[in-house]
């Protein structure tokens, strides 16, 4: 007889996965990659599609178009995605029998929109590929550009007519964040898309979302009776989410001068992940379901006023220091930096959900470059016990429970609890009990963009974000966006490179009694 412990359940029934099963295969398609020879594309998306190409997670008749604004051979593209791979996956096996079988599925095509030419040359390499390779007419473009080109493209494709699909196909659109600039800027992107490709033919990609951990929270808290009953205001103390980057702005920074660490990882990335963490019970795992509980969520944040934002946001950019032994310069020593910038590299802020499980809960956010180690992860902080009856010597002071929740790296979850010193003397200490994917099950995890690819191809967008979601990030954020707009006189705090943030983010939380997590 199997041990219960040792058995695998797998869902059935659903006609999606959900993000949690795969095993209905993805139909044959050409997948479109526009900027196929950008940064996110030789980093993150060709070597997820070989990885699901040879764990056979794509079917034979499954193409890639790599749209180019300037000329390019098949042999030059194949050589710059393969020695891409094995700098950025150098785990990646690319033996020459691979290297041949993906180079034959991969089309070169230079299209520029930008020039008032259409995609006459894109619309006839997708008319020969679905005529003679089999991908049955479904299409699905990536926008792996930068979004100052997604709505020349999305106007192209619908000037084309590429957006509207064939007879029994499907057409569908990936878009890279920043979902906007704010929340104008938008909601003129979403008229845009909604122009071209109704609301389920859009796949806004948040690669956190395809992280493992983060998609087992929803196993975590919904398939373990223990945990759910404890999930709400009246068990919980409080909640911290932290994700660090040891990494400075490294070479984006035309990108992040625009953009600084609220837009860039707190109104997508952190919100996304706390809707997960705080939303109620779906009532099944349709994607539409899960979705809807999230934009609930993310409407029950408590808006901030302008007086809000100086006691409950902090945020600060880093100073010279130096990260795991090694000196680093600052922010604005940093090159195609301005050398006054007051964009923001680090951000930690307060924020309530105002509803019944939630009422009264602080959930405290941080996240900035030049940290100290690399880590994202999830702390759920349950209150003291009503009444501590054991008598305790100082150095045996009982600390809350906590469950973690270790999104990078070494993905996994911790739970923190009191437990007796062996001895006759009545002596309490604070224990973990560990799990750790790859102690548990070994092999590789995949990769967040070889979920979410598979995901989109399997027409699944529980994981993507749909644009009310969007907008109501957006709708928190603003406030923060405005009252430091109003700030341009106030000196903007600095913090040094490999420390943990600046003072006041720890006031932040110790003025309410608390603190962050030694990580």
């Amino acid at each position: 007889m199997t041990d219960v412990a040792e058995q695998t359940i797998e869902l059935t029934g659903n006609p999606f996965r959900a993000g949690l099963n795969a095993e209905r295969p993805p139909d044959p398609c050409a997948l479109v990659i526009f900027g196929a020879v950008g940064d996110l594309a030789r980093r993150k998306l060709f070597p997820a599609l070989m990885n699901l190409i040879q764990e056979g997670n794509l079917p034979e008749s499954t193409f890639m178009i790599g749209v180019t604004r300037r000329d390019i051979s098949k042999d030059e593209m194949c050589k710059t995605i393969f020695e891409s791979a094995q700098e950025f996956a150098p785990d990646l096996p690319l033996d020459d029998s691979f290297k041949q079988e993906f180079a034959s599925r991969i089309f070169p095509c230079t299209d520029d929109p930008s020039t008032g030419q259409g995609f006459a040359t894109l619309s006839a390499v997708l008319k020969e590929i679905s005529q003679q390779r089999g991908t049955r007419g479904n299409v699905m473009f990536y926008l792996a550009v930068p979004p100052s080109a997604f709505e020349p493209i999305v106007q192209e494709l619908g000037k084309s007519g590429l957006n509207k699909p064939q007879d029994g196909a499907w057409t569908r659109i990936i878009i890279e964040k920043p979902f906007g600039h704010d929340l104008d800027s938008a909601r003129q992107l979403a008229r845009a898309l909604q122009g071209v490709f109704p609301e389920e033919q859009v796949y806004r990609i948040d690669h956190y979302m395809g992280k493992e951990a983060v998609q087992n929270i929803l196993v975590l808290r919904l398939a373990n009776i223990i945990l759910e009953p404890l999930w709400n205001r009246q068990y919980i103390d409080h909640v911290q989410i932290t994700a660090a980057e040891s990494l400075g702005v490294e070479d984006r920074a035309g990108y992040y001068e625009e953009t600084g660490a609220l837009r860039d990882m707190v109104q997508n990335h952190l919100l996304q992940i706390l809707s997960m963490i705080a939303l109620e019970p779906p009532a099944s795992l349709e994607p539409e379901a899960v979705r809807d509980e999230k934009t609930k969520v993310l409407k029950s944040i408590r808006r901030l006023s302008m007086e809000d934002v100086a006691s409950s946001v902090v945020r600060a950019q880093y100073a010279a220091g130096a990260v795991g032994g090694k000196d680093v310069p600052g922010y604005r020593e940093e090159k195609d930096v301005d050398a006054n910038s007051r964009t923001e590299t680090y951000s930690a802020l307060r924020l309530w959900i105002d509803n019944w499980r939630w009422s009264g809960v602080p959930f405290y956010l941080r996240t900035g470059k030049r940290l100290p180690k690399r880590i994202t992860e999830v702390a759920i902080q349950f209150k003291p016990v009503p009444h501590m009856i054991f008598e305790l010597s100082p150095v045996d002071l009982v600390q809350p429970n906590v469950l973690s929740i270790r999104i990078q790296p070494g993905e996994g979850i911790s739970i923190k609890f009191t437990v007796k010193l062996p001895g006759h003397a009545l002596r309490l200490r604070s224990v973990s009990m560990e799990f750790r994917y790859g102690a548990s099950f070994g092999g590789r995890l995949s990769d967040a963009y070889e979920r979410l690819l598979l995901d989109a191809m399997l027409g699944d967008p529980t994981l993507f974000a749909r644009f009310d979601a969007v907008e109501e990030g957006w709708k928190f954020a603003m406030p923060i966006l405005k009252a430091w707009e109003r700030q341009k006189d106030t000196p903007l705090p600095q913090y040094p490179a490999g420390s943990w943030g600046p003072p006041d983010a720890d006031r932040l939380i110790e003025d309410d009694g608390r603190v962050w997590r030694t990580l």
